[in-house]
């Protein structure tokens, strides 16, 4: 079976490689930069740093910071109008998924015009979006270096998923300086976004032996570091750490897909506008244990790459040890145990279930599910 890999061209990674990166941008010769990021990072100064470094370098740029924690259409029309209010030649994201996402949509719209709601599925552009610089802060969604972008829809109280090759940006930095500091819940939930993705690729019936490959090492770092990247979150090495291991995980999902953990959890953020790392988080053992019908070896193998002695223990027994170390993982970064502590309501699940349904078509999980069991799951989580 043939398969593309999907890739930013270049990537910069480490402590201090912001200052590369600002070198790089000054070589592509662009003039003005749109930084899409949001209030937060706006108002403790990391704007600033990334402004300066621009100007620095002879490069303007122009702030939208109105970004929200599950960007939305609005997010995307108004930066959209700000870019072209300014003349902006690129794009430059700055923060978590959130801004990456809605500076993908603005950057795709800028070049391919329509709503962005005309990109909904996969591969629905026709041009690749205005370039895109995705500068990181947190160590978790990987959107800065995939072709996935999440955007709300108010109106239908759904996320839209875009799955695109024109999205990927054309650069990526991960420097783990900007992540230090974060709050540990935000780090809890971004670190099990990517310790989700791992695994959803793992199990992929799209996974191959590239992704397989990145997977793997990316929960390995993850089961050694979130934990102490959340006790501490000025620890620099750990905060590395696990900026590699969301970026492995991303390029895995990013060309094997993602499973029923994210069509569903996209469901749960879009409805209730909850943190989507803390949504998976809860949703993941649940949909392995249903996973686990079909592929208990690939199961198996997560639990060892979490700590777990699996060389005595049959497929079913390992992948039952998987669960149950996600499980622990999860308790000990202080994710919700279920559902309910999110005030999630029973009597929304058939639509929720409705909807993730329709959102898993473009994924790729082991096993196929009826509505009753994609229901069924949703109660088991509660």
């Amino acid at each position: 079976m043939s398969s593309a890999f999907y890739i930013p061209s270049v990537n910069f990674m480490g402590a201090g490689c912001l200052t590369a990166a600002a070198d790089a941008i000054k070589a592509h010769g662009f003039k003005k930069a749109l930084i899409v990021t949001d209030k937060v990072l706006n108002e403790i100064g990391v704007v600033t740093q990334v402004a300066v470094l621009l100007t620095e370098r002879n490069i303007d740029s122009v702030v939208y910071d109105g970004t929200q924690p599950n960007p939305t259409i609005t997010n995307v029309d108004q930066g959209l109008a700000l870019l072209k209010d300014n003349g902006c030649d690129f794009v430059i994201s700055l923060g978590g998924g959130s801004p990456h996402d809605c500076a993908k949509g603005i950057a795709l719209l800028a070049a391919n015009g329509g709503q962005i709601g005309d990109y909904e599925g996969v591969d629905r552009s026709a041009k690749p979006q205005l370039p895109v610089v995705a500068i990181n802060t947190t160590a978790g969604t990987a959107s800065e270096m995939t072709r996935f972008c999440i955007i709300t829809d108010e109106a239908r109280h759904i996320k839209m998923a875009i799955v695109d090759k024109n999205t990927t940006p054309l650069m990526s930095v991960n420097d783990p300086k900007l992540m230090l500091a974060k709050p540990a819940s935000l780090t809890a939930a971004t670190g099990m976004d990517a310790l989700t993705h791992a695994i959803e690729a793992y199990v992929s019936i799209a996974a191959t032996p590239i992704t397989d490959a990145v997977a793997i090492k990316a929960i390995e770092l993850i089961e050694v570091n979130l934990r102490t990247a959340v006790k501490d979150g000025q620890n620099l090495n750990a905060r590395e750490q696990m900026a590699y291991a969301q970026f492995m995980a991303g390029m895995a999902f990013n060309n094997a897909s993602l499973g029923y953990v994210h069509a569903m959890a996209h469901q749960l953020g879009g409805f209730y506008n909850l943190p989507h790392g803390v949504c998976n988080a809860v949703l993941l053992p649940h949909v392995q244990r249903y996973n686990a019908q079909v592929c208990p070896e690939r199961l198996r193998d997560v639990a060892a790459a979490m700590g777990v002695n699996v060389s005595e223990m049959t497929p079913q027994q390992g992948a039952a040890a998987a669960i149950d170390a996600i499980m622990v993982l999860s308790q000990d970064v202080g994710i919700p145990a279920g559902l309910k502590e999110l005030n999630v309501k029973a009597e929304d699940i058939a639509l929720l279930s409705d909807n993730a349904l329709k959102d898993a078509c473009g994924f790729t999980n082991p096993k196929q599910a009826s509505h009753e069991e994609i229901s069924q799951i949703f109660m088991d989580a509660m």
